[in-house]
């Protein structure tokens, strides 16, 4: 899963915790309902910016809109 999908479904599960809807929340963030709609399917990448402004507008620290991705990939040892 890339971080687009990440934010994608933390911002959306986010804003349903709250019962708001993408309107509702728009209107906190200062932002279009398009905007918030295109974020959450994916379609533009957020700035850093505007992920601290709708954490801000949903309650949450940053970092629990990007958590919870992509694994760290590890390498595979080869056997001598």
């Amino acid at each position: 899963m890339d971080i687009r999908e990440v934010f994608a479904r933390n911002l959306r599960k986010a804003r349903n915790a709250r019962c708001l809807s993408q309107e509702a929340l728009a209107h906190e963030a200062d932002v279009d309902r398009t905007y918030v709609s295109a974020l959450e399917r994916g379609v533009y990448n957020a700035t850093i910016v505007m992920v601290a402004k709708l954490a801000k507008a949903l309650g949450v620290e940053p970092s629990e809109l990007l958590r919870g991705g992509a694994k760290p990939k590890t390498r595979k040892r080869k056997s001598l």
